[in-house]
This record gives C-alpha cells, sequence and structure tokens, in this order.
C-alpha cells in the first residue's frame, strides 16, 4: 500500500493533456496494483474448471482466471483515478486515497448481485483478537480502517511538505489500530463461553469428489456414506453423540421427495428426539403439466421420523456457478453453467429463520452466501445461531476453502450468532460469536465434528446499525482530505 501512494504521486501526465487523459496514468496504476491483488487471491478458482461438471468448459479456465481479476480491478482503477482528480499534499492524500478505496470495495460487494470476496478488511482480521471491531463496524469499516493502516507506513519517509502533519495523523492512525486491538483483547477478556443446554452438534464431512458424487447410479451408495459416517459412536441402548445433525450442501445427487426409501433410512438412522438440518436440491413443479419446473438449491430440516419439516431456498446464487447471466446469448456460445443441472438454479425468495426441534431457531445460509456482510440473517427474526453447508469440493487443496471460513467466522463476529458450517471436503467447523474456532475437520479429512452450540450475544452494534457507522467515517474522512490544504492535481501537471 504505500508503494501504491508512491506510485500516484508520479502518476502524472504531460501539460496540456485533456480531462480524461490526465486520469489515465492514475487509473492504469490503480487497475494494476488491484489485478495483482485479485489474481494473487482468486486463482483457485480456475480449479472449478478440472472438476467433473465443468470438464466441458476447461477451456475456459485461463480466461476466468484472467477475466475476474481483471474486472474486479476495475473498481481499483476508477478509484485510484477519482483521488488522483484532487491528490491533496502530505496525510491527507492517505486519507483520502483509502475513503475512496474503501468505497471502492463496497461497491464492489453491492453491484451487479456483488462479489466481496477477498474484501480488503480481511487483511486486517486473520485472528479473534482482531476481528472483534466487526462487531462495531463491520467488514467495511474494517476495510476503510485496513487501508489506512497499510499506507500509514508512507507517511514516514519522504520529503513532502507538512512532516508534523505527517507525523501526527501516523500517530492518529497507529491509536486506531492500536484501539482495535484494544478493544478485541477486553472484549475476549471479558467474555464468557455458555453452551445451550442439551444441544449437541455434529457436523459430517465426507470428502465426496464431484465426479463420484455425481456418477450415475451412486445414489445409494452415496447416501450410505452419509449415513455410515452419521452414525457413528451410536450405542445399542438409543444413546445419540448428538442432537442436531447438520450435512453439507446438495449432499445427495437426487431429490430427497422423489425417494421415499432415502427419507425412511434417514429417519431410521435418526436417533429419537434428534434433527438432520441438510443441503439438498428441491424441484418445485410448474403451472400445468407444459410449463417447465423450477429447481431450488435447498435446505431440508428433517425429524427423527423421516419427515421433512421445513425448506430454506437459497436466495444469493453463484453467477456461471448455480445461474447462467444473459442465458440466452451466453448459452448459444456453448457456455453453461458449472453445476450438473440443466437450466442452473431458481432464486429463492427471502433469507429465512427456520425452527428446529429442541433447539433455537437457525439462519440457513448455503455456500457463499455467508459471505455477504449485513446481509446473513431475516432481520424479521434474528436467529440464534447460523448454518451454513457448502461444497468447496470444486476448489480442492487451495486457498479457496480457507478464504471461506475466515469470512464466515467474521460474519459470526458482525452478527453476534455462533456459527455450525458442514463442508463436503471441509473445512468443517463450529464457530462461537467471538469468532474462535471450537472444533474443526481439516481440509479434505474424512469424519465428523462433534461440539456443543455456544448461546448468542446481544444484538451487536452492527446488527443495529449496518453500514451506518461506515458511511458516517466515509464522509468525515473525505471532508478531512478535501476541504483544507490541498492544491487541485491538474495545475500541478
Amino acid at each position: 500500500m504505500p508503494v501504491l501512494v508512491l506510485l500516484l504521486d508520479g502518476a502524472t501526465s504531460p501539460p496540456g493533456a485533456g480531462a480524461v487523459r490526465r486520469l489515465v496514468p492514475a487509473f492504469r496504476t490503480g487497475w494494476m496494483f488491484g489485478f495483482g491483488y485479485f489474481l494473487g487471491g482468486l486463482w483457485w478458482i480456475g480449479a472449478a474448471f478440472l472438476a467433473e461438471s465443468g470438464a466441458g468448459v476447461v477451456f475456459l479456465m485461463p480466461f476466468a482466471v484472467l477475466l475476474l481479476p481483471a474486472g474486479l480491478a476495475l473498481f481499483w482503477g476508477l478509484a485510484t483515478a477519482l483521488a488522483r482528480i484532487v491528490w491533496p499534499e502530505g496525510w491527507r492524500r492517505v486519507v483520502l486515497l483509502a475513503v475512496v478505496l474503501a468505497v471502492a470495495e463496497w461497491l464492489r460487494g453491492h453491484i451487479l448481485t456483488g462479489f466481496p470476496w477477498n474484501a480488503f478488511g480481511y487483511t486486517l482480521m486473520p485472528m479473534p483478537l482482531m476481528m472483534q471491531g466487526a462487531a462495531l463496524v463491520g467488514l467495511w469499516g474494517m476495510t476503510l480502517l485496513a487501508f489506512l493502516v497499510f499506507m500509514a507506513p508512507v507517511l514516514l519517509i519522504g520529503e513532502r511538505t507538512g512532516g508534523a502533519g505527517r507525523r501526527i495523523a501516523f500517530l492518529v492512525i497507529l491509536a486506531l489500530f492500536l484501539g482495535d486491538l484494544g478493544y478485541g483483547a477486553a472484549r475476549l477478556a471479558l467474555s464468557d463461553e455458555p453452551m445451550v443446554p442439551g444441544v449437541k452438534l455434529r457436523l459430517v464431512q465426507p470428502v465426496l469428489a464431484q465426479d463420484e458424487k455425481w456418477s450415475p447410479g451412486r445414489d445409494s451408495a452415496v447416501l450410505q456414506r452419509y449415513l455410515s459416517l452419521s452414525s457413528q459412536g451410536m450405542t445399542e441402548d438409543g444413546a445419540s453423540p448428538f442432537s442436531i445433525l447438520i450435512w453439507p450442501e446438495t449432499a445427495l445427487p437426487f431429490f430427497l421427495t422423489d425417494q421415499p426409501n432415502a427419507l425412511a433410512a434417514i429417519g431410521a438412522m435418526l436417533p429419537k428426539g434428534t434433527t438432520l438440518i441438510t443441503g439438498a436440491a428441491r424441484s418445485e413443479p410448474g403451472a400445468d403439466p407444459d410449463a417447465a419446473g423450477r429447481v431450488f438449491n435447498s435446505i431440508y430440516v428433517i425429524g427423527d421420523d423421516g419427515v421433512i419439516r421445513d425448506a430454506y431456498d437459497k436466495v444469493h446464487l453463484v453467477p456461471f456457478g448455480e445461474y447462467l447471466p444473459f442465458d440466452g446469448l451466453l448459452s448459444r456460445l456453448g457456455l453453461h453453467e458449472m453445476v450438473a443441472l440443466p437450466g442452473g438454479f431458481d432464486a429463492g425468495r427471502r433469507l429465512r429463520t427456520l425452527p428446529v426441534e429442541g433447539a433455537p431457531s437457525f439462519g440457513p445460509l448455503i455456500c457463499y452466501e455467508i459471505i455477504f456482510p449485513g446481509a446473513a440473517t431475516d432481520r424479521r427474526l434474528r436467529p440464534r445461531w447460523l448454518v451454513n453447508v457448502t461444497n468447496d469440493g470444486w476448489f480442492g487443496n487451495t486457498p479457496g476453502p480457507h478464504q471461506h471460513l475466515q469470512q464466515a467466522v467474521v460474519r459470526a463476529v458482525e452478527e453476534g450468532l455462533p456459527l455450525a458450517r458442514a463442508a463436503n471436503t471441509g473445512i468443517s467447523a463450529i464457530v462461537d460469536p467471538y469468532g474462535r474456532i471450537i472444533a474443526a475437520l481439516a481440509l479434505e479429512n474424512e469424519g465428523v465434528v462433534d461440539g456443543p452450540l455456544p448461546e448468542a450475544l446481544a444484538s451487536t452494534p452492527y446488527e443495529r446499525f449496518g453500514d451506518l457507522p461506515f458511511a458516517v467515517a466515509v464522509f468525515f474522512g473525505f471532508l478531512l482530505a478535501t476541504l483544507a490544504g490541498f492544491t487541485p492535481a491538474k495545475t500541478r501537471n
């Protein structure tokens, strides 16, 4: 980040250049910097093209690996170009650049359904001690702080004007960073660890490869694998090591409602008084026999009698993964979504809070739905814990599953809610509302995760106020950087 500031100091154009041409050097600098950041963090998406259902489009892998970072870097390029229009002297340029880049990251998380994966704020939250500020200001407030912190060293170098002001600004940023650490330390030190009485969780991690899971004739074998893993530790007297069992996203390669024998087998395996929460595809017939039906990526709640109690349909689908944007045009070019389902999935209507017998109600989130800050729960009825089911088997042993877990953990801190995360190949984990992992199973390790359910915290400031603190900080940061002590950049070219 200090290098980016120094590069933008020199991102000038020749005298007499037009208004647009004056912005090209700054845009190019920001775009190239962003491209490197996103390529370094997202190269692993190419693994999805090597999975079974993506084999037909493997030739597109290099384009996707390069085009996604190139597109995301446009946000950074536009931000640096806008910052360069003003580009004040000394410490103000650091504040201005941090503000515009933080806004660019917020926009990246919202425009065209949003893609906030690896938002810059996560760089400042690698561990629970450093995550607690997210309960106050959320991911976007932490993103603004991260930009300030990582740019701050540039204030200690160079011969630019305002030496005293630069040192004071550095100390203010340092104080903000130390304040975040102090708040985190105090919050963790004062926390207790109460657990919900009588609730025992079991998360199943089967490690099913995509080609193994979706091969024809594998329905019974896949179901049996789940049943076998789930029943570990059960005794003949009916004692159960769990009260709630959780299977990953689209756990079974068939529609549960079309196979009553599968539901019966699940009911026979579940001990009395227990519940299964599982990801599964759900079909819904069309309005008439000739109309096409709808298919949803869903979560089912199934009782110990094998009867479906409730269901939730995924709201935030993955573009190109679960549905094809501009379907009419792109399908004619031979493109299709990555899921092994003609036509892809349909989107659900809204987030929901689901009841479950013998435990607090939970907020279901499927796969990457959990990466969206401020959109993780039904605001009409706050859940008492989060359930995230996912299939990270698309991405193998790459950084992708680790990044996904970190983002899920930060959601738990933002919302003040414990999290149970069941992943096909990992990383499955039980996380408390402070972001501490209570129990987990490493990536690509078959087995189960057993543990208690932590109690939820009271509603956090971020849960109540959302991105309002971030908006206020952006407003005053922009005023601080632009209303005094600058010379418009165009007069210095």
